[in-house]
């Protein structure tokens, strides 16, 4: 077993893979996962929320203290012509303790290309996560004429990892700040975003937080879980109160939500699903045991207000679609965690790698279609339910025959385990 092991870690340090690649796309992978024409920059950059209730520190009896909420964010961007492509960034990794190196097309604080403006989406991690997580499908977006933010969720990072109760509360709440934040943003960043035009991105609890935000507000009895927030605080995201009601934002779009988390634990009813009146898109895998497929199969059932898709990776679990590859420095086992962090990021069936050009495919035909008014994008999504009971049937010279039922923008025999629903508003 030793010399297997030795000789698999040669290998991964021989391969694309040893280099921690976040912009990997697979000769197999569906036409619209390949990366844009624009090169792409990257910065850091830090927002405060000043006078936030201060969840962590809440008891059951005193007033909630309040604080300022600081919030990292990376930002992607289209960058000017002759910037250089490539670059690194250090990611925390699941234990909170180690670091691993992530290589991607991105350079680091590149001038933006201010010859046009973009659109703005904002990415938000589960818990825990950070900011680097989706970070495959942020430098792929940015490369295809978008400027895509994901956020540092505090108390809810890797080495952040505080109150459930401050997740539930502010996860909605600091994807409208972002949002507030970097469409007023000077300089020439903020001048080549659009400020009235943004999609929101959310895996987990991050889907969970887009979903409030988009118009599904949280149940009463999700207000009173002993495990969530104290003093009643998850009220300020209930449906029907003012406090909702003000998170609208005509800006929204889009929703893409990532195995969202919520459903499975009471945190909505048929009041809270008639909320969501923005296209939505949901992607799972069928075997998802943390956010329950069916209770996502339920979001796809019961936003009757909304055209919404629902995309399936068969036999996938919670990682379907939305994680980075798992790091090579993930592979160790972790004293802190007692398991090697790789489980946090992999899936047992589906390559990351696979899964995410899918889905960089998908989110991209879906944001074209709705931010950038694409609406030849709009043939991707008209696709036989279930993908191997389309048929390839092209003539000798490739072209399609008037019985071809294949996926569009998939290679023969590529769309295999996988299944997309579509329902329009009022079904």
């Amino acid at each position: 077993m030793r010399i297997i092991a030795a000789a698999m870690g040669v290998l991964a340090a021989t391969s694309g893979y040893a280099e921690n690649r976040i912009d990997i796309i697979r000769p197999d992978a569906p036409e619209l996962a390949a990366f844009g024409e624009h090169k792409i920059g990257v910065t850091t950059m830090s927002f405060t929320n000043p006078d936030q209730i201060d969840v962590v520190n809440t008891n059951e009896t005193d007033e909630p203290p309040l604080y300022d909420r600081s919030l990292t964010v990376e930002v992607w961007y289209p960058a000017v012509e002759n910037t250089v492509s490539g670059g690194t960034y250090t990611a925390i990794l699941r234990d909170g303790v180690a670091t691993a190196e992530l290589t991607g097309q991105a350079a680091r604080n590149a001038a933006p290309d201010t010859s046009e403006t973009y659109p703005l989406v904002v990415i938000s991690h589960g818990y825990p996560g950070n900011r680097f997580l989706l970070s495959p499908l942020a430098e792929n977006l940015a490369s295809k004429g978008y400027v895509v933010a994901s956020i540092d969720h505090p108390d809810s990072t890797y080495d952040d990892q505080s109150t459930f109760g401050s997740t539930l509360v502010n996860r909605p709440w600091d994807q409208r700040f972002i949002v507030d934040s970097l469409t007023t943003l000077n300089g020439d960043l903020g001048a080549i975003i659009q400020d009235d035009n943004v999609a929101i991105i959310g895996y987990s609890m991050g889907g969970y937080g887009a979903l409030i935000y988009g118009g599904a507000g949280v149940t009463l009895i999700s207000t009173t879980y002993e495990w969530g927030a104290p003093q009643g605080l998850l009220e300020r995201n209930m449906m029907g109160t003012e406090t909702h009601a003000g998170l609208a934002d005509d800006r929204i779009k889009a929703i893409v939500a990532f195995g969202p988390w919520g459903n499975n634990t009471g945190f909505w009813d048929a009041t809270g699903w008639a909320g969501i009146n923005k296209p939505l898109m949901l992607i799972a895998g069928s075997i998802d045991d943390v956010s329950q497929y069916d209770a996502i199969r339920g979001i796809f059932d019961d936003s009757m207000n909304t055209t919404r898709h629902l995309l399936t990776f068969e036999n996938a679990n919670h990682n379907a679609g939305a994680p980075m590859p798992a790091p090579a420095e993930s592979y160790a086992f972790s004293e802190t965690l007692g398991y090697a962090p790789f489980d946090h990021y992999a899936d047992p069936v589906w390559d990351n790698v696979r899964m995410n050009n899918i889905s960089q495919h998908f989110v991209t035909a879906y944001l074209d279609l709705h931010l950038k008014q694409d609406e030849v994008k709009a043939r991707y999504f008209d696709l036989t339910p279930v993908a191997t009971d389309g048929l390839w049937s092209v003539d000798e010279n490739g072209e399609e025959t008037p019985e071809h039922g294949y996926w569009t923008g998939f290679p023969n025999r590529t769309a295999a385990g996988l299944r997309f629903e579509t329902k329009l508003a009022g079904e």
